[in-house]
């Protein structure tokens, strides 16, 4: 109150007023000291002269550090609009995944402030806020299991961002309940009646869904509000766990229950430690009753969460982890642990809001291990997913999956109660097609951070590989030449960046020559290479000679098979009048599947052969077709091996791109057929290269 002083909130009440109805809240949750003074005092250090040496001093280092968690999750009005939200969702899930009481304070600060949001003047202010509440934190404090806070804030919410639906289920509750609320009182006490002549002492009341719960199933399900058989539910609370049971064999036979439509969250709990039977039965007068039976612990763990674990323990007060894990429960915070794994590989902010909603608002399926460990994941998950839960590197190395002792397909929908073990191999291998086989934000995130690492070790690869090669033709060596010149111009931070950037196509690896050596041309380079390209019919004569070759004949070479100094070659003739042709001769290599048209026409034919120029100062241009591992890496090795082999590559295309190898096409300049087959053959030699042959045409 001192240093707050006469600051006031929009409502006109003086500010040091919030802090007391925060505390006043988690009092209702009886938490521990240390948690309400945190709630007193979770304004101090952002709004007053306060330091967290002054809280430190005053009340100890525990309360300091639990203000000061609180208050790092606030400060964020300076950041962009549109980013606010992710922002605040990175911050406030690194602070409560240290301490849950830090999340705690921050859901009754941000009730009490949607209790008091309608004092705001700006419309827009309101809705902004409104939202942050409706898709942050009413997740996050279901989450934990505050479904009493979640349903609150979730109402609240619905209120500013779509109040016509809100009053329109209001007004259709209102009629409802005028109908049918002596109903529900009625099918109350013969619930009551039933379990109590069966030896079951239970207390039995209805309870109304609330209006944005009814709206979130309008939407999901595409129904009608008349459609809906569970606005009005019955909750059967009796004294332990085997009285559940018991009540629910009593109702079972009392009434025929309704197929699919039971639950049991007593056996596996939710990951918020939620746990009921639920069922649906036809009962008095045919209609259809959902029922949820549960201890009076269960029904407070299930309406409090976390916070219905701070118990006297060993003289202190606080959270009893180990009598809830020895109640059944589960440590309420894994689900958060794993969010907080994405904001390590995570990327930009809406990538992180994605991520974290796909882990909120998802059903779950509960699958094993091979050693009977329970792990929980959302409905529709797949083995990635399962792998990716047990661990990154599992799921990174992960190569195939056996379901029940079976080996699947990794596109195998997980069911509850599957025994899943998987297959890994010896080093990562992460496809990109491997994102279209998850659902959990945690493994799409794994798998995006390997593939950006990938790619930017296969680029680096491939620039490298580019800009060695173009020195070598050039009569240089890049280890004898300083790179500083060429990052300047390109303003590049270092050789890694550069190479990447040629392997990415930014730069051209004639670029960095010319800046390397300023004034050097490709007919430079031509002149140390000291060789000429064979193309078309450009100087043919040159290079092919035979016996019957009449002055003034051409010479074309075939695009059907793309002959190289080396090959035996033939010559066809062309025939005067045929189409797109000029007259001349075709030289093809002697197994060209061409030549099966001239069969049976031996006065076409011409005997050809190399000059010594052909073979000794030519380079030619052919393609090779490589089945390729698809791992990282594999394209810079393959460029690698053809520069290393005095193979200049002109044009690369990849195609037919699978999880397991992909299909390459390959221009490269060689001299000869003795220099192709020995960069095929280098290459076959490859343990990442499948197949390699020479493409005709």
């Amino acid at each position: 109150m001192r240093m707050h002083g006469s600051q006031t909130r929009a409502s006109g009440d003086p500010y040091y007023a919030h802090p007391i109805e925060v505390a006043g809240i988690l009092t209702e949750y009886r938490l521990d000291t240390a948690t309400i003074v945190t709630a007193l005092l979770h304004d101090v250090i952002e709004d007053t002269p306060v330091t967290r040496e002054d809280i430190a001093g005053l009340f100890g280092d525990e309360i300091a550090e639990l203000v000061e968690g609180v208050t790092k999750l606030s400060k964020l009005e300076l950041q962009a609009e549109h980013s606010r939200q992710a922002e605040n969702l990175r911050k406030f899930i690194l602070a409560i995944s240290k301490d849950v009481r830090v999340l705690l304070v921050k859901l009754a600060d941000r009730l009490h402030n949607m209790r008091t949001l309608h004092f705001i003047k700006s419309q827009a202010k309101r809705e902004r806020i409104a939202r942050e509440t409706r898709d942050i934190y009413a997740p996050l404090a279901r989450n934990i299991g505050c479904h009493r806070i979640c349903t609150e804030l979730e109402e609240l919410s619905f209120e500013h961002t779509n109040p016509v639906a809100r009053n329109a289920i209001i007004r259709r509750l209102e009629t409802l309940r005028a109908e049918q609320g002596g109903a529900v009182a009625l099918v109350s006490q013969e619930i009551a009646a039933r379990l109590e002549s069966a030896g079951v002492p239970a207390r039995v009341f209805g309870r109304e869904k609330s209006p944005y719960s009814i709206w979130r199933k309008l939407q999901r399900k595409s129904i009608g509000f008349s459609q809906m058989s569970d606005i009005y539910a019955f909750r059967v609370i009796v004294e332990s766990e085997e009285d559940c049971y018991r009540a629910l064999g009593v109702l079972h036979r009392a009434w025929s229950s309704v197929p699919d439509r039971f639950k049991d969250f007593i056996s596996t709990p939710k990951r918020n430690n939620y746990r009921s039977l639920h069922t649906t039965v036809v009962g008095p007068r045919g209609m259809r009753i959902e029922m949820q039976i549960r201890t009076e612990a269960m029904d407070r763990v299930n309406e409090e969460g976390v916070a219905a674990h701070f118990r006297y323990k060993d003289a202190s007060y606080g959270l009893d982890l180990e009598g809830m894990e020895a109640a059944g429960g589960r440590d309420p915070l894994a689900n958060l642990r794993q969010l907080v794994q994405v904001l390590e590989h995570g990327g930009d902010a809406e990538e992180l809001v994605e991520h974290a909603k796909l882990e909120m608002f998802l059903d779950q399926v509960f699958v094993f291990t091979p050693k009977g460990k329970l792990v929980s994941l959302p409905r529709g998950a797949m083995p990635l997913d399962f792998a990716y839960a047990v661990h990154t590197s599992v799921g990174d190395t992960c190569i195939g999956v056996k379901i029940n002792g079976e080996l699947k397909p990794l596109r195998t929908g997980l069911n509850n109660g599957d025994v899943v073990e998987v297959i890994r191999g010896s080093k990562p291998v992460v496809p990109p097609d491997w994102r279209s086989l998850t659902v959990t934000g945690r493994a799409r995130s794994a798998i995006r951070r390997h593939i950006r690492q990938t790619e930017k070790e296969e680029f680096f690869r491939l620039g490298k590989a580019s800009v060695e090669q173009i020195f070598e033709r050039a009569g240089k060596k890049l280890k004898d030449v300083s790179l500083r010149p060429i990052l300047e111009r390109f303003a590049l931070e270092n050789d890694d960046a550069l190479f990447d950037a040629v392997g990415r196509g930014r730069v051209s690896p004639s670029q960095v020559l010319e800046t390397a050596f300023p004034g050097m041309k490709d007919s430079d380079m031509a002149a140390a290479s000291a060789r000429r390209k064979i193309e078309g019919g450009k100087g043919a004569r040159l290079y092919v000679r035979g016996g019957g070759l009449t002055p003034g004949v051409s010479l074309h070479f075939a695009h059907c098979c793309s002959p190289v100094p080396g090959d035996r070659i033939v010559g066809i003739l062309r025939e005067d009048g045929s189409k797109d042709q000029d007259g001349g001769l075709d030289v093809h290599t002697i197994d060209c599947p061409k030549l099966a048209d001239y069969e049976d026409r031996e006065d076409l034919w011409r005997d050809l052969n190399w000059t010594p120029e052909a073979e000794r100062e030519t380079v030619s241009l052919t393609r090779l077709h490589a089945t390729i591992q698809n791992a990282p890496g594999v394209l810079g090795q393959v460029c690698t091996i053809i520069g290393e082999a005095g193979g200049n590559i002109v044009n690369l295309r990849m195609h037919h791109r699978q999880s397991d190898f992909f299909d390459t096409d390959i221009d490269v300049e060689v001299r000869d057929a003795k220099h192709l087959t020995n960069i095929s053959a280098a290459l076959r030699a490859c343990p990442s290269v499948e197949t390699v042959d020479r493409t005709r045409g």
